[in-house]
């Protein structure tokens, strides 16, 4: 199989090996270089226990989160941000970071990782001298300085709230929503923001929504946060809910459709970032031109 399916109430939090000096920081993992089918794409999900710390590193391939829980802080050469849940963001490659959290609970992000580390390498973070800390600031996505942060909430999801006092930022093609099918989708990070290698958006199916089977040239990660969806996976159906995840390797068939009264809404990267062209082969189209060509 070319995709794998992890359910929120199995999720198995260890401790990785780097960077080193870390204390408080365990991850589960969704995907990585041993699961069947990636080979870009290493995803997780985070978690830093109050007053834990992830040490300074710098790390050879592209990083980009989004906060589930809790308010960790990012330490980089730029200074300081106080997380929140909803905020984003993308570490470049090769730039020192560090996070601690100085909150009485748990905080929690997902994380995404292209080039996928690799464990012969030291899962290729390199320890560097810890950076100072200094006074951290909140995300600010409406400050024009502002080039790797940014924000999104619910609400940014409804078409019909896409009104200039509910923006982030100033109407335009960078908080465009795209729409079709029920289906709302809403770019995080992506080249626009200066990612070469990966790309995190948000997605929304309302009750009507229907994506019919397809694949791509690339990989996907899903991680679910509201409502729930009945996935398609290489001929194979699951139930999915807030919580759970899944990974669709290239050429894996996959679809989804909303099973809910409400809305489903779940969090997706992807690596390498799609090409301009044939990002989607749906099935329903090429069984289409066998039918107009009787088979030939």
């Amino acid at each position: 199989m070319r995709h794998v399916v992890r359910r929120a109430d199995e999720a198995k939090y260890t401790v990785p090996d780097e960077p080193r000096g870390s204390e408080g920081y365990s991850r589960w993992v969704i995907a990585d270089e041993t699961t069947t089918g990636a080979a870009h794409t290493e995803f997780n999900v985070c978690a830093l226990d109050p007053g834990g710390r992830v040490a300074t590193a710098v790390q050879s391939f592209e990083e980009c989160f989004y906060v589930t829980e809790g308010h960790p802080i990012l330490q980089t050469p730029d200074g300081a941000v106080r997380l929140a849940p909803g905020d984003y963001g993308l570490l470049p490659l090769g730039v020192a970071h560090a996070w601690r959290n100085e909150e009485g609970e748990t905080a929690r992000w997902a994380q995404m990782r292209s080039p996928q580390p690799r464990a012969r390498y030291g899962r290729d973070v390199f320890d560097v001298p810890a950076l100072g800390e200094t006074e951290p600031i909140a995300v600010d996505p409406r400050d024009p300085r502002n080039r790797d942060y940014g924000h999104i909430e619910p609400v940014n999801m409804r078409v019909d709230m896409q009104k200039q006092e509910m923006l982030a930022q100033s109407a335009s093609m960078r908080t465009a929503l795209l729409v079709y099918s029920g289906i709302t989708v809403k770019m995080m990070v992506d080249s626009d923001q200066g990612a070469l290698l990966t790309t995190m958006f948000m997605v929304q199916y309302e009750p009507d929504g229907v994506a019919g089977p397809h694949d791509h040239p690339f990989e996907e990660t899903y991680l679910f946060l509201e409502g729930e969806a009945e996935a398609e996976f290489d001929g194979i159906t699951y139930r999915l809910k807030a919580g759970d995840a899944a990974f669709a390797g290239v050429g894996s068939v996959h679809g989804f459709r909303n099973v809910g009264d409400g809305p489903v809404r779940w969090l997706e990267t992807q690596a390498p970032q799609p090409p301009g062209r044939h990002s989607y082969r749906f099935v329903r189209d090429w069984e289409y031109l066998r039918s107009v060509t009787g088979g030939h």
